[in-house]
């Protein structure tokens, strides 16, 4: 298992991985605020939250619903580092509107408005004196999840991170399994693995969409890359077809907890030390052990821990039924 769930102490995972290649490129474009949206226990606006802060980018999350009574959570951690608006689930449900009528409330009269999905290869490479030009706002928009091209960059450093330990054999066939929320960081992986030369096979499990969604997503993501990368690297590429999505086991609406799941997660975190969450990590879990079961071929099986553990104070809360003190067994 890759440990991504140990990378930061609070926002952490593959948001963290999005944003390590996303902000830096922002902060070169003279970026001053971040605006963002997701749910009210959104892991991903908690990450920008804290990312921006480290960055000195002011943030700004709207996130869906309202107000808890005890904030807790990644809701908490929005608070505590970001700027959050509530937004009620009819304006959500227009999050491109949304999000660019509040980016022009923050920019002014005077600032300027940008969409993180229009940085193309060309503004790589702006010169930070673009900083120091005037004090007016320059506001760029990330879609929910940072589901944009340049975050594929991010996952992508980490698929050339793995290839290089000791415990990964350059000709060695790899299983690697993700969950897919936006479906972003299992296209970054298979495309990391596809530029590098690698025998890695990317599965993800899909949680929130249809498979023509995510293949749809994949061949968008793809597409934006290749007018990115090298010559040499396009050529390297298929339009589609590099991510192997599959059903989580038991299908559900996402953002479903099952009867059982909870305390899976608690059997898993007592017999390993991995606190695994049942939205998304538990479903790579399951896929992982079955894999492991199945493949009579040996090859070797890697979970990437895409983080999200603190979504368990936000589930706490819905279902405090499923976290009572369990009956001590020999």
């Amino acid at each position: 298992m890759v440990r991504d769930d140990l990378l930061h102490p609070l926002a952490n995972g593959n948001k963290a991985r999005k944003l390590d290649a996303l902000l830096p490129l922002l902060r070169r474009r003279g970026a001053t605020d971040l605006i963002t949206c997701g749910g009210c226990q959104s892991a991903h606006a908690a990450a920008v939250a804290v990312h921006c802060a480290e960055w000195g980018i002011r943030s700004h999350l709207l996130l869906r619903g309202e107000q808890l009574d005890v904030p807790t959570g990644y809701n908490l951690i929005s608070l505590m580092f970001g700027n959050v608006t509530y937004a009620a689930w009819s304006v959500y449900a227009h999050r491109d509107e949304m999000l660019y009528e509040h980016a022009m409330k923050v920019a002014s009269t005077n600032g300027t408005v940008l969409w993180a999905d229009d940085i193309v290869r060309d503004d790589f490479a702006v010169d930070e004196e673009i900083l120091c030009e005037n004090d007016s706002r320059r506001v760029v928009i990330v879609k929910e999840g940072a589901g944009t091209v340049q975050a594929l960059l991010g996952v992508m450093r980490l698929v050339e991170h793995l290839s290089n330990l000791s415990s990964f054999q350059k000709d060695e066939e790899i299983h690697i399994v993700v969950d897919a929320g936006t479906g972003t960081t299992a296209v970054g992986l298979a495309l990391g693995a596809v530029c590098l030369g690698l025998h890695w096979r990317v599965t993800a499990v899909m949680l929130a969409d249809t498979l023509e969604r995510y293949r749809e997503l994949e061949k968008s993501l793809i597409s934006d890359f290749k007018g990115l990368c090298h010559e040499d690297c396009r050529d390297m590429i298929r339009a589609d077809g590099l991510v192997y999505w599959v059903d989580r086991f038991l299908p559900r609406k996402f953002g479903k907890v099952l009867s059982g799941e909870i305390a899976t997660c608690r059997h898993v975190a007592q017999q390993t030390g991995i606190l695994l969450d049942p939205v998304y990590t538990l479903a790579a879990w399951e896929q992982a052990v079955d894999l492991c079961r199945v493949d009579s071929r040996g090859a070797k099986v890697v979970m990437i821990h895409t983080g999200g553990t603190l979504g368990l104070f936000g589930l706490a809360q819905r279902y405090p039924q499923h976290f009572t003190a369990a009956n001590e067994q020999s």
